[in-house]
């Protein structure tokens, strides 16, 4: 029989966040830290509203590129949070979480060949996006003494004349980093100078701390060569309503549109609806969750500094990157004997690229206590390594 699969598509290597996961979820008594997902419900009243609509038989199909209401709301959110100014109707579209709209956007924008630029460690879905979408993609290898943030000549050596986006993932998934309004400025510079385009993906952009989020987009000459991806699993906690939304140039948005269209018709519709009033009644909702997550993430650091463990302090998303080189062991090797030995489970860095050797990743969208246990279980295995080395 021949072979029924495309060679691109069996290139692709599965996540590698997935593996501990389906590990962890059979072991008695084991605690998972490794998925980016909030353990916040999604707010009563925005529960509400997603009910209140199927109960009016709010059921049909939307527009393509989303409900009005909601196109609406996300324009005036992002004129209030980022100082971004769109039109609903031409700039903007709603989309099944955010994945989809890297993966479109994406789509859209390559033509095969095209070298798209993606700094790691970083968000799973980045790469396999940009081989589906027939691009070259060129990894920019982030590093710890710069926080993980992307600088001018790390991007300036990696354009080539066939360099056609950069993915700019920040706040990130899985370090933490975040990228200041001059650091940015430096970005948007080499962009403009070099004439290339921008997926921004700020789906973590409500949960920083200390500094508020600032978007690429917003910078003079900026907008017009940006798509901002967004959406509202993370800051709304409605990871299972998959709803995300991208606002960009008109040219883009529609040809996006018109692959949304033929591949997904529209996101759900109720999800929609209560997507409106989250973004209407949900600023105090995201506001508690995100110093609940500031708690957790001051007492993280706290235990690393306390168990000598090296890790650079993270300013945005839910994630930790501790550095774990010191054991003289892989990523892999070290968060398989630590699930095994202590039934702990957290991500390899190298779930996220190459370069995120030596590190793991650990989610603090978990409970307090939760956090506690798994840090005890965590010192005492360091420990233990150490006294055996």
């Amino acid at each position: 029989m021949r072979n029924p699969l495309s060679d691109k598509v069996l290139e692709i290597q599965p996540s590698g966040i997935r593996k501990f996961f389906d590990i962890v979820s059979e072991m008695k008594d084991a605690i998972s830290l490794g998925v980016g997902e909030p353990d916040f419900d999604t707010p009563w009243h925005i529960r509400e509203e997603g009910i209140y609509s199927l109960e009016k038989g709010r059921t049909f199909y939307t527009s393509n590129a989303g409900l009005k209401e909601l196109k609406i709301e996300i324009c005036e959110y992002l004129k209030r949070r980022v100082n971004l100014c769109y039109d609903y109707n031409t700039e903007t579209m709603v989309t099944v979480g955010g994945s989809e709209a890297i993966d479109i956007g994406l789509r859209a924008m390559i033509n095969p060949g095209e070298e798209v630029l993606i700094p790691q460690p970083s968000y799973v879905s980045y790469l396999p996006c940009a081989v589906l979408a027939d691009a070259k993609p060129v990894i920019i290898e982030l590093k710890a003494e710069n926080e993980f943030k992307l600088t001018r000549d790390e991007l300036l050596a990696s354009i080539t004349p066939k360099t056609k986006v950069l993915i700019l993932p920040f706040p990130n998934n899985p370090t933490g980093a975040i990228m200041t309004r001059e650091e940015l400025k430096e970005i948007a510079q080499v962009v403009k100078e070099k004439d290339i385009f921008v997926i921004s993906d700020e789906i973590y952009s409500e949960l920083t701390y200390g500094n508020h989020h600032v978007s690429i987009a917003s910078l003079p000459g900026m907008k017009e060569r940006t798509i901002v991806i967004n959406g509202f699993s993370k800051s709304y906690a409605m990871t299972g309503w998959r709803l995300g939304y991208a606002c960009g140039p008109k040219k883009i948005i529609e040809q996006m549109i018109k692959i949304h269209q033929f591949a997904i018709m529209c996101a759900p519709t109720n999800s929609q609806y209560a997507a409106v009033e989250a973004l209407r009644n949900g600023d105090k909702d995201v506001e508690e969750m995100r110093e609940a997550y500031n708690q957790r993430r001051r007492y993280l650091m706290h235990r690393f500094k306390e168990m000598k463990l090296s890790c650079f302090e993270p300013y945005g998303a839910f994630y930790v990157f501790p550095s774990i080189k010191e054991f003289g062991m892989t990523s892999d090797e070290f968060a398989t004997r630590f699930l095994e030995e202590e039934k702990v489970a957290v991500v390899p860095g190298t779930a996220f690229g190459d370069c995120g050797e030596g590190f793991l990743r650990i989610s603090y969208a978990y409970a307090l206590e939760d956090l506690r246990i798994a840090l005890d279980r965590l010192e005492d295995f360091v420990n233990k390594l150490r006294n055996n080395q």
